[in-house]
This record gives C-alpha cells, structure tokens and sequence, in this order.
C-alpha cells in the first residue's frame, strides 16, 4: 500500500542508472526509502541484493540533510551498480537527490 501510493502521486527525477520516485508524507516523522530492482536486471538475487544494499547505505548517509519527510523509491535499471566504484555511485545517487530537491545543495 504505502509503495502504491508513491507510485500513483509521486513525482520522478529519472537517472542513467536509476530513477528516483518520491513523494511527501505528513504522517511521518522520518523517512521511508525502498529500493526495487527487478530480475531484468540480474538474474542473481546476490547481485540485485548487494545493488539494493549499496543504494540503501548512500540513502542512510544523506538521510540527515533531508528537507523534508519523504516517501522515496529507487528503482535500479542498470547491473553495473553493483561493481562501480562507491564514489562514482554516490556522485552519481547524490546528483539525482539534489535534483529532486530532497536534499540540500
């Protein structure tokens, strides 16, 4: 339920290697951050597991310059997320963030 409802009134800033759904929630005091990344992606469950770990770990990081309380899916397209550099992905995740205004600048 609470996916469906990012999904539907959402909005989406859309990446080379993923894109970021989100939407506010008032009823929360915190965030909520889900990662989905599909069996098109990898066939593995190792793979798309370390791929949702290492987005998780950037999302945690920047959680503490959040403007606001958000609802925020990630959806992965690319399987080279699990072996590029940290660095790159964070560049990379922390663009996509600051584009859509969920963290500062």
């Amino acid at each position: 339920g609470s996916l469906r409802f990012a999904y539907q009134h959402g909005q989406t800033i859309r990446g080379p290697l993923c894109s970021i759904k989100y939407t506010t929630n008032p009823k929360r005091t915190t965030y909520r951050a889900a990662v989905v990344v599909s069996k098109k992606v990898h066939k593995s469950a190792v793979v798309r597991n370390r791929i949702r770990r290492r987005i998780y770990e950037i999302i945690r990081i920047h959680a503490s310059g959040f403007t606001s309380v958000n609802d925020i899916i990630v959806t992965a397209f690319s399987d080279t997320i699990a072996t590029m550099p940290a660095d790159e992905l964070t560049v990379v995740l922390r663009a996509q963030l600051r584009q859509a205004g969920l963290i500062e600048k």
